[in-house]
């Protein structure tokens, strides 16, 4: 891949990835609810979703997810269906005392925000045809595809943490200020609209025209 066109996905990468969506909504709930450091698992659970959706595209399964409406509708269905319950999740959040948290449980913790930002970005079948229209443009026919692929993938899985990485810290400085119960059940109720939005953009979702 020539310098000059690594720099153009470069760019491409960032303005992929600071577009809002789903990721970014979970970046922040999970940055103003649980702080940076458990937004970390939240965010290596996105970039495995990621990395899953990198290499359908390149292994060519994502042509037959862009071609089969099946394949696009039952994925879609099921990422709409996941967002939604996300959104009652955040809605019915309890408060909780930010100054007495302790140490419980936070294994289990860090397993539901990996699992969770995993299926976030799995679960979208549209960040794949996306993808699969974007990549490719920046590839070289006559090199190598695998290096590439990898190439491009690890650019943007970078970009990607960094973007995530700043909307948690971002939501994680407001930690300190919600102190009072109603201020905490606005800001849940605000994030599970959020969620909520995100599965109404993704139900309108429409596989690529062929």
């Amino acid at each position: 891949m020539a310098l000059h066109t690594w720099f153009a996905f470069f760019v491409a990468c960032w303005l992929i990835c600071l577009s809002p969506g789903a990721g970014a909504v979970a970046s922040m709930s999970t940055g103003l609810r649980y702080g940076v450091l458990h937004g970390g698992w939240n965010i290596l659970g996105l970039e495995l979703g990621l990395v899953l959706q990198i290499a359908i595209v390149a292994a060519g399964v994502g042509a037959l997810l862009a071609t089969s409406a099946l394949a696009f509708a039952l994925i879609k269905w099921f990422g709409v269906a996941y967002l939604l319950y996300l959104a009652v999740r955040q809605w019915r959040a309890p408060t909780q005392d930010y100054d007495t948290l302790g140490d419980d449980h936070q294994g289990r913790r860090r397993s539901v925000l990996l699992i969770r930002g995993f299926l976030i970005n799995a679960s979208n079948p549209k960040a794949v045809v996306f993808l699969l229209a974007v990549l490719p443009q920046f590839l070289d026919p006559s090199g190598p595809m695998a290096l590439q692929y990898t190439i491009m993938g690890l650019t943007l899985i970078t970009v990607d943490v960094i973007v995530m990485a700043g909307y948690t810290g971002l939501a994680a400085r407001a930690l300190k200020l919600l102190r009072s119960a109603r201020q905490q059940r606005l800001v849940n109720r605000g994030f599970a609209a959020l969620f909520a939005a995100a599965a109404s953009l993704l139900a309108t979702a429409r596989r690529a025209a062929v």
